[in-house]
C-alpha cells in the first residue's frame, strides 16, 4: 500500500497555498550541531537578542505571506473561542472570574461580561484551547495563549489592529525560537509546551504591543520564565486547556510586571536555572536556533497548521484514514472485524484500553475517533458530546480495535503517521497508510475550509450576521484604525 502522501491537487489551490503553511517542517533538526544545556553560551545571547528584536521591531520589513498567516490565526483562534465559550472549562473559569466582580476593562469572548484584563486573558485563554481545535505549530498549540493574551492587552490599551497583529507576529517568532532551541520539549521533557513556551512568547507579545524599551524587556521575560508551568500528564482533562488561559494571564501580568520596573534576571533564557537549564535539562538545546529572529520569519517560512477537527492533533491521520476506509467501504463497515492502528511512540499516549467517558478523554482517545470516523463519518464539535459518546455503533467498533507500534515510523515526532488496517468478515483487508494529516502543507485546509470552521465554530455562541461581521473584520485586520466596532461583536447580550 502506498503511503498516503499522494499529489493531493484539488487541495492545493493558489490562495490555500498563500494561506497555509508549513507545521510539519517546524520541528525539522537545525543545520547545526545541537548544544547540551550544560554547555558553554554562544556568542549570542538569545534574551538580549530577543529583547532587541521585540523592541526594534519593523513591520515593514514583514513578508506579506507572514501577514495573511497571521490573520488566519486570528480567525481561526477567535473562532474557536468563541466555539469554546460554551464549553464546561469555559462555564467554570467564567464563574470564578464573575465572582471577583472585577472592573470592566476587557471582553470575554462569547459571553456578556466584562472583567480585568487579566481576568479576560484567563477566561479567553481557557475557552480558546477547551475544544482542542486551535492550530498548531511545532510541538502542539504552542500560540494558543498569545490572541488571548493580546486581545484583552488591546481591548484595555486602546491598541489598534494593526499594532496588535504586529505583536502576534513578535510572539510568534519568539515562541518559534524557543521550540527550534528545545525540539524535545514537549514529548521526551513532558512539558506541556502551551504553558511553558506559550507564556513566554505570549509575554514577548504583550511587551511588544505595550511599546516597552529594550531595557525593560528583559525583566519581562525573566518573570514569564518562571511563571511558565503544565505538564503533559494533563492532556485530556479540563487542566489542559487552563495551562493556555494560565499563560495567557502570566504574559500580560508579565509586561504590566515588567513596565513597572519589576526585576528579574536578564538572561532567563539561557542563564543558570533558566529556561535552558530547567525545561531543556537532559534534552537538546541548541541556541543557534535564535540566530536568524529578525531575519528569517518562520511564519512565511515555516507556517502553522489549522486543525481540521475537533481533537488532538497527534491522532487526526487516524481520522483521515479511517475516513478514507469508510469511503472505501461504504454499508461494508459493518462487515469489519477487526480494526489494527500501527502508530508512533509518541502517539501512543493518545491510545487507551478504556472506553472514553467524558468530552476531555474522547478527544485524546485514538480508537475512539477512529471508531466514530468509520461509523458516522467527520468528526465534529458534537462528535465529542455525551450522545455521540454513548452510540452504541460507535462503542462496537472501539471494542474491535487494537493498537501497536509501527516498525517504520515508531520513533516519528513531527508528522505523527498512521497506518490503520481493517479485516471484513469475508477475509479481506483495507489498509490506509496517512503521513500528513488534514491542515499540514502536504494536505492543506482551503480558505473555503478555514472559513467554514470558523462559522462553525462561532454559531455556537453568537447569530450568523454577528459571525459574518466578525469575520469580515478579521480578514482584513490591520486595515481599520480601531477594534471599536470588534469589541461587541464577539461579546454577546
Amino acid at each position: 500500500m502506498p503511503r498516503r502522501d499522494i499529489d493531493r491537487r484539488g487541495f492545493l489551490g493558489a490562495s490555500a497555498a498563500t494561506l497555509m503553511g508549513a507545521a510539519g517542517a517546524a520541528g525539522a533538526a537545525q543545520a547545526q550541531a545541537p548544544r547540551a544545556a550544560g554547555a558553554s553560551a554562544p556568542a549570542l545571547k538569545p534574551t538580549a537578542h530577543v529583547a532587541d528584536f521585540i523592541a526594534g521591531f519593523d513591520p515593514k520589513a514583514v513578508p506579506a505571506l507572514a501577514i495573511e498567516r497571521a490573520r488566519l490565526a486570528f480567525i481561526d483562534t477567535v473562532g474557536v473561542t468563541l466555539a469554546g465559550s460554551r464549553s464546561e472549562p469555559a462555564k467554570i473559569v467564567l464563574e470564578l472570574v464573575r465572582a471577583e466582580d472585577a472592573a470592566p476593562a476587557a471582553s470575554i469572548v462569547g459571553q456578556s461580561l466584562r472583567s480585568s484584563p487579566q481576568l479576560a486573558a484567563l477566561a479567553n485563554g481557557v475557552a480558546s484551547h477547551a475544544l482542542d481545535f486551535d492550530f498548531t505549530y511545532a510541538q502542539g498549540q504552542l500560540l494558543a495563549p498569545v490572541i488571548p493574551a493580546l486581545l484583552t492587552l488591546a481591548e484595555s490599551t486602546g491598541a489598534s489592529p494593526a499594532e496588535t497583529l504586529a505583536a502576534f507576529i513578535v510572539g510568534f517568532e519568539v515562541c518559534s525560537r524557543l521550540s527550534r532551541a528545545n525540539p524535545n520539549h514537549n514529548g521526551g521533557g513532558a512539558w506541556h509546551g502551551t504553558g511553558t513556551i506559550g507564556t513566554i512568547g505570549a509575554a514577548a507579545a504583550c511587551a511588544r504591543l505595550s511599546k516597552l524599551p529594550a531595557a525593560k524587556i528583559p525583566d519581562v521575560l525573566g518573570i514569564a520564565v518562571s511563571m511558565a508551568a503544565g505538564v503533559n500528564a494533563n492532556y485530556g482533562t479540563m487542566t489542559k486547556p487552563l495551562h493556555a488561559g494560565q499563560a495567557a494571564r502570566n504574559a500580560l501580568l508579565a509586561a504590566q510586571l515588567g513596565a513597572r520596573s519589576f526585576t528579574a534576571n536578564p538572561a532567563a533564557i539561557e542563564g543558570r536555572g533558566g529556561f535552558a537549564s530547567t525545561f531543556a535539562r537532559g534534552l537538546d538545546w541548541q541556541p543557534q536556533a535564535f540566530d536568524d529572529l529578525g531575519r528569517q520569519f518562520d511564519l512565511a517560512e515555516r507556517g502553522f497548521r489549522p486543525k481540521r477537527y475537533p481533537c488532538g492533533g497527534v491522532i487526526h491521520t487516524g481520522i483521515d484514514a479511517a475516513l478514507k476506509i469508510r469511503e472505501q467501504l461504504g454499508p461494508q463497515v459493518a462487515d469489519i472485524v477487526a480494526i489494527k492502528a500501527g502508530i508512533s511512540k509518541y502517539a501512543a499516549n493518545r491510545a487507551s484500553e478504556q472506553y472514553p467517558t467524558n468530552t476531555e478523554a474522547a478527544k485524546f482517545n485514538l480508537q475512539y475517533v477512529v471508531a466514530y470516523s468509520l461509523a458516522k463519518g467527520v468528526p465534529t464539535l458534537s462528535s465529542f458530546g455525551e450522545e455521540a459518546i454513548r452510540d452504541e455503533r460507535v462503542k462496537a467498533l472501539e471494542r474491535l480495535g487494537s493498537v501497536s507500534i509501527d516498525p517504520e515510523f515508531a520513533d516519528a515526532h513531527e508528522d505523527y503517521p498512521t497506518r490503520l488496517t481493517v479485516t471484513l468478515k469475508d477475509g479481506r483487508s483495507i489498509e490506509e497508510l496517512y503521513v500528513y494529516a488534514s491542515g499540514t502543507r502536504q494536505y492543506p485546509m482551503s480558505p473555503a475550509q478555514i472559513e467554514a470552521k470558523f462559522l462553525d465554530c462561532a454559531k455556537e455562541a453568537i447569530a450568523p450576521d454577528r459571525a459574518e461581521k466578525i469575520l469580515a473584520t478579521l480578514r482584513a485586520l490591520g486595515d481599520a484604525p480601531s477594534f471599536a466596532d470588534f469589541w461587541p461583536l464577539v461579546r454577546t447580550g
